[in-house]
């Protein structure tokens, strides 16, 4: 087989395996760290149940998804790239820390908490699946750069600024496989031994990281034994036919509505780098992953990641998935998870992360219209408020200090945390919206541009967006209509009324 142009294997796949199971790596790492210490959940649960539901999951879709490419491959003749797939990590932090740890904390029951996060994995999963019926007609309707501008603000807040944040803090390790990928897919510069750009960063950034003393060998360790996969259908409905997870719908509904619209979003980035995957299957796929991670005891829905276009740069094809899918399921279903986790460091993957998100906010300028850049800049905003309040939440917590102690009133008076949590609150359809509307002023579309604020003006009063209130020391969405949420939707109306009112068009 070439090693251009193979049909399940090429050589862009070994640099996309590398950027796509570092990212996977953190997720389980996420897991383990925050299922085992901020939820104490016993090792036989996590290490016997919740990661094998994870790895299971994560080998279906990434086996559908790259099946999915190489039978677009077939159909036109040109190489494709296979969608991305992993951990949705903003319903990772979302259930445990709005669903599983209010349970634990209330009870003390983790296992009671873990059956509720399974609940909660379910309904996001079956709110994919019917949303995959009327995605395609929204995404028909809805500007690129509308849906391009959203995943560039998360590429650049959320992705790059963190790994970013991680070079610069030890540059004796980040900087020098930083460079290197540079000089590889910028420069587009030929490395030593033809070795790959991805390949290249990840070892120079583990040998600078061992070298320096960074690194502890005493923490290599193997965990001896095998870990199926096993059915978790009984502890699913207990957590389902609970009444308790009535009071968990304002998490589990948006999580999933959030979901299906950040896939959406993927889907058209995929596109514009020139994979066009059907909509409905695409997007069903990924529905039905997230059913089978809560059927065999993962509480993390599963999601189309960001970072398609990167992935086709590198020249990866179906390959790369199908890696991903069965070396992180080995790892994890092996027990040897924690042995590569101790022995290649966050920092050295680091680079790649940050070059996935630079290509990704680079597309939504390049894949759009050129006179369309103030709508990309525009949807890139509330991202960044919501990357904010991140940053504001994380400071208080290593402060030892909570958002319930310290009072919303009392940090309003150094940031202005109320039109931030406004933003953050639903933030990825407020880029949507906010895109949209600048989109349809370009091009002089003045009704098209109210209907969108009549969008906004509907989901302010059902709390979906920059609804928020703060309960006991945590910030959670305000559903229903309220004071906050009538006053946005009354402001969209007024816009609306001026594009419907205003004067002469300018040619």
């Amino acid at each position: 087989m070439g090693t251009q142009g193979g049909r399940w294997w090429r050589r862009g796949d070994l640099d996309g395996f590398f950027g796509l199971f570092v990212d996977n790596l953190i997720q389980l790492l996420l897991i383990t760290s925050l299922c085992g210490g901020l939820l104490k959940i016993p090792d036989e649960l996590l290490f016997d149940r919740i990661l094998p539901g994870v790895a299971l999951s994560l080998l279906i879709g990434n086996a559908f998804y790259a099946w999915q490419a190489d039978r677009l491959r077939r159909s036109r003749g040109q190489p494709a790239t296979a969608l991305p797939y992993g951990i949705n990590t903003p319903s990772l932090f979302a259930f445990v820390l709005f669903v599983m740890l209010p349970v634990e904390r209330a009870t003390g029951d983790a296992e009671l908490a873990w059956r509720m996060g399974l609940a909660a994995c379910l309904g996001s999963g079956l709110i994919e699946c019917a949303g995959a019926f009327v995605a395609g007609w929204i995404k028909a309707h809805t500007p690129r750069a509308a849906l391009l501008a959203t995943l560039a603000g998360i590429a650049l807040s959320f992705i790059s600024m963190d790994f970013a944040f991680r070079i610069f803090a030890d540059p004796l390790v980040g900087l020098a496989p930083l460079g290197l990928l540079f000089m590889a897919y910028i420069g587009r510069r030929r490395l030593w031994l033809g070795i790959p750009g991805g390949l290249a960063a990840v070892v120079c950034g583990t040998l600078l990281a061992w070298l320096m003393g960074r690194m502890d060998a005493h923490a290599v360790a193997l965990a001896a034994g095998w870990h199926p996969p096993l059915p978790a259908i009984s502890a699913l409905i207990d957590g389902v036919v609970d009444p308790r997870i009535a009071g968990f719908l304002a998490v589990i509904v948006p999580m999933g509505l959030f979901n299906l619209a950040g896939s959406l979003q993927n889907l058209e980035s995929a596109e514009a780098a020139g994979d066009r995957y059907p909509v409905r299957p695409s997007l069903l796929a990924n529905g039905l992953g997230t059913i089978t991670a809560a059927c065999f005891g993962s509480c993390f829905p599963t999601t189309i990641y960001i970072g398609h276009p990167a992935w086709k740069e590198m020249g990866a094809g179906c390959g790369y998935s199908v890696a991903n899918g069965v070396v992180v399921s080995l790892l994890v279903l092996s027990g040897t998870i924690g042995a590569v986790a101790a022995l290649v460091p966050v920092e050295a993957g680091a680079a790649l992360l940050l070059w996935i998100g630079v290509i990704i906010a680079a597309q939504a300028f390049r894949q759009t219209p050129p006179h369309h850049a103030p709508a990309v800049v525009v949807g890139l905003i509330p991202a960044f408020a919501a990357w904010g309040w991140m940053m504001v939440t994380a400071g208080l917590h290593a402060a030892g200090a909570t958002i319930g102690a310290v009072g919303l009133e009392a940090l309003q008076r150094q940031l202005p945390v109320a039109g931030m949590l406004a933003l953050e609150r639903g933030f990825i359809f407020t880029s949507m919206i906010w895109a949209a509307f600048t989109v349809a002023l370009i091009e002089g579309r003045r009704r098209q541009a109210a209907l969108w604020m009549g969008v906004g003006a509907a989901m302010s009063l059902t709390g979906l967006i920059h609804g928020f209130r703060l309960v006991g020391d945590a910030v959670v969405q305000a559903w229903g209509v309220t004071p906050a949420g009538a006053s946005f939707a009354a402001g969209y109306a007024l816009i609306a009324s001026l594009c419907l009112l205003g004067g002469r068009e300018q040619r």
